[in-house]
C-alpha cells in the first residue's frame, strides 16, 4: 500500500513530533526530573560540608604520669628551659610544673613598637625572640635587661629555636634561615631560600627542619646550613613541624597532613582534611601536637583533627564555629582526662577529650582566639585578639582564675620561676605571690600613705606655727 494513499489523519500522526504527544512528553519530563534529582543529590553530597568523623577503632596510647622537668641549678637560680616554639619537639605546649599559678606580681615589662606575633623561648635565664620587624633580641629573665639586639630581617613571624648555644631562625622577608650565637647574637651562617618562611624550626640530631610557603619542606645541617634533603608537599607550609620518634608531622595549605621520615624526607603517610564543603580542601595553618599516639591539629575548615600518628587514619574531628588557626595544647593535667586545649576564631576556647573529641568544657573569650594556648601547671592560658586580654582558666573545669590587660596572639611561656605573658608588642614578667604576700604589700602601702600623710600634716603645722611667731 502506498503510504501517501493513507487517510490524512494517519499521515499527520505519523509525522507528528514526539513532544506533541502528551504521553511521550510526560515520560520525557519524568525522566528529566529524575535525572535532575539524582544530579542534585550527587552535587549536594560532593559540595556540602562533610560530617564530623568518629572512629573509635583508632588506637589511643594511655598517657604516662607527667614528670616535672628537671630544673637547672645555676647561680642560686632554679629554672626550666622552654627552648622551642610550643615548649617541646612534640609541640604539646604543656609545662607540668608546680607553683606557677595566680595570683601574680609583675616584676618587669619589656615594651616596643614592633608587633610580637610569636612568643619568646627561654633558656638558662635568657629570653630570645624576634619581633615582626626582624629584630632578634635577648633579655635577661631576672630583670628584663637587654643583653643584645640584631636586625636580621625586614619581616618575621616565627619563634627561634635554641640548641647547643645557637639560635635557629627563619624569616619571611627576605626568605632565609640562619643560625646566631645565642651569647652575643652574631651570625654563624645564613642560607637564602627561594620562598618566605614562618615555620618555626625544630632541631633534632644536628638537623634543622622547617617548611616554606612554596610547599617545600627542608632539612638542613645545623653546623653550616647545608641541605640534607627537601620534600615537596601539597601547598604552602605555614605551620611549625612537630617531631617524635624519627618522624616529622606538618600540615599545608593544600589540606594535607603529612608524616615524613626525618632521616631522608620520605613521606610515610599523607591524609587529606575533610574541608569546608564546595569542593574546598581546607588549609592547615595550625601547628600540630603529638601525644598519646595521635597527631592533633586545627584547620581552616573550622575543625579540630585527631590522626593516628602511625598511619594517618582519622580518629575524630570536632567542628567549631570558625577557623582554627590555634595550635592545640595536649596534656594530661593531674586530676583531668587527657585533653586537647584549643582556640577558635568563633571566640571560644575548647577543652576536648583527647581520645574521643567530645567536649569537656568551653570558655567564651569574647573575641577571636588566633594564637596557640599554653598549659602551665594546672592553668590554661589563652589570649583574645579582640580586646587584647589574656585569661587563665582552670584545666579541670574551665573556670576563669586569672586575667591580664594585655594579649593578642600567643599568651605566654614559663621557665618554672616566672610567667612571661606576650602582649601585642610587649612582654610582661609575672612572679607568683601568695595571698599573704599580697595582703602584706597592701598593709605596707597603707602604712606608707599614713606616714606620708603624717609628715605632710607635721610640715603644715610647723609652717603655720612659724608664721604665728
Amino acid at each position: 500500500m502506498n503510504p501517501d494513499s493513507r487517510p490524512p489523519d494517519e499521515q499527520s500522526e505519523q509525522h507528528r513530533p514526539w513532544w506533541r504527544e502528551p504521553r511521550k512528553l510526560l515520560i520525557a519530563v519524568a525522566v528529566a526530573l529524575i535525572g535532575l534529582v539524582v544530579a542534585a543529590g550527587v552535587a549536594y553530597t560532593q559540595l556540602k560540608r562533610p560530617d564530623d568523623v568518629s572512629n573509635t577503632a583508632v588506637p589511643f596510647d594511655q598517657p604516662a604520669i607527667p614528670k616535672t622537668p628537671k630544673k637547672k641549678q645555676e647561680k642560686k637560680r632554679t629554672t626550666v628551659n622552654w627552648p622551642t616554639f610550643r615548649f617541646d619537639r612534640q609541640r604539646t605546649g604543656y609545662l607540668p610544673v608546680n607553683g606557677i599559678k595566680p595570683p601574680f606580681k609583675r616584676v618587669w615589662k619589656y615594651g616596643a613598637k614592633p608587633l610580637l606575633e610569636f612568643p619568646p623561648v627561654v633558656v638558662r635565664g635568657v629570653l630570645y625572640f624576634v619581633d615582626n620587624d626582624g629584630h632578634a633580641i635577648a633579655l635577661r629573665s631576672e630583670n628584663g635587661r637587654r643583653l643584645w639586639q640584631r636586625r636580621i630581617a625586614r619581616l618575621n613571624a616565627s619563634s627561634p629555636t635554641y640548641s647547643d648555644g645557637r639560635l635557629y631562625i627563619v624569616n619571611l622577608e627576605p626568605g632565609q634561615v640562619m643560625s646566631l650565637n645565642a651569647k652575643n647574637g652574631r651570625q654563624i651562617w645564613k642560607r637564602r631560600l627561594p620562598c618566605r618562611s614562618e615555620s618555626s624550626p625544630v632541631v633534632v640530631h644536628r638537623r634543622v627542619y622547617f617548611g616554606c610557603e612554596s610547599g617545600e619542606f627542608y632539612a638542613l645541617r645545623s653546623k653550616n646550613g647545608s641541605q640534607a634533603w627537601s620534600t615537596s608537599l601539597n601547598g604552602a607550609i605555614k605551620a611549625a613541624p612537630a617531631y617524635e620518634n624519627g618522624t616529622l608531622f606538618v600540615g599545608d595549605y593544600g589540606g594535607s597532613m603529612t608524616a615524613l621520615r626525618a632521616k631522608n624526607g620520605e613521606i610515610q603517610w599523607q591524609t587529606q582534611a575533610l574541608g569546608p564543603g564546595l569542593g574546598q580542601p581546607g588549609a592547615f595553618y595550625s601547628t600540630p601536637a603529638v601525644a598519646f599516639g595521635r597527631v592533633y591539629v586545627g584547620n581552616n575548615d573550622s575543625r579540630v583533627y585527631s590522626f593516628n600518628a602511625d598511619n594517618g587514619d582519622l580518629a575524630w574531628t570536632h567542628s567549631t564555629g570558625d577557623w582554627v588557626y590555634s595550635g592545640p595544647t595536649v596534656a594530661k593535667v593531674p586530676g583531668t582526662r587527657p585533653s586537647v586545649y584549643i582556640g577558635s576564631f568563633d571566640g571560644n576556647v575548647y577543652a576536648l577529650d583527647a581520645r574521643s573529641g567530645d567536649t569537656r568544657w568551653t570558655f567564651d573569650m569574647g573575641g577571636r582566639v588566633i594564637g596557640s594556648l599554653s598549659v602551665i601547671g594546672k592553668t590554661v592560658y589563652a589570649a583574645t585578639f579582640d580586646g587584647t586580654t589574656t585569661y587563665g582558666l582552670s584545666a579541670g573545669k574551665g573556670h576563669k582564675t586569672f586575667s591580664y590587660h594585655t594579649g593578642a596572639y600567643m599568651p605566654g611561656i614559663s621557665d618554672g620561676e616566672k610567667l612571661y605573658l606576650v602582649g601585642y608588642s610587649s612582654i610582661n614578667a609575672l612572679k607568683p605571690v601568695t595571698r599573704q604576700q599580697i595582703r602584706a604589700a597592701k598593709q605596707r602601702k597603707k602604712k606608707a600613705k599614713r606616714r606620708n600623710r603624717a609628715k605632710g600634716d607635721s610640715g603644715r603645722q610647723k609652717k603655720n606655727g612659724g608664721g604665728q611667731q
